[in-house]
């Protein structure tokens, strides 16, 4: 079972990562592959997963860096945000 939220440990820890997704959605699941691929620590929200105020809190969130509020979306150092699966983009902004 999936859990709906929490953080994956890697080796690379010289940004802060955060990663917003769906369970079910394949992109989502090919974003985390790569971050994980990668050795990036990050943290992460399956946003369908979360209920009540915790989700609306995580929504709001998206939606500050993502107005359509569309998955996966990846924040980084708080000053950048990935929509989608982007590999090349992602690793750019990950200086990988």
């Amino acid at each position: 079972m999936t859990v709906a939220k929490g953080t994956v440990s890697g080796s690379h820890t010289e940004h802060e990562v955060v990663f917003y997704g769906l369970s079910t959605c394949i992109w989502c699941k090919r974003t985390r592959q790569l971050l994980e691929s990668l050795d990036i620590e990050f943290d992460f929200y399956y946003v369908d997963l979360l209920t009540g105020d915790e989700r609306k809190e995580i929504m709001a969130k998206v939606r500050e860096w993502n107005p359509a509020v569309s998955f996966p979306t990846l924040v980084i150092d708080n000053s950048q945000s990935v929509v989608g699966y982007r590999a090349e983009e992602i690793q750019a902004a990950l200086g990988r």
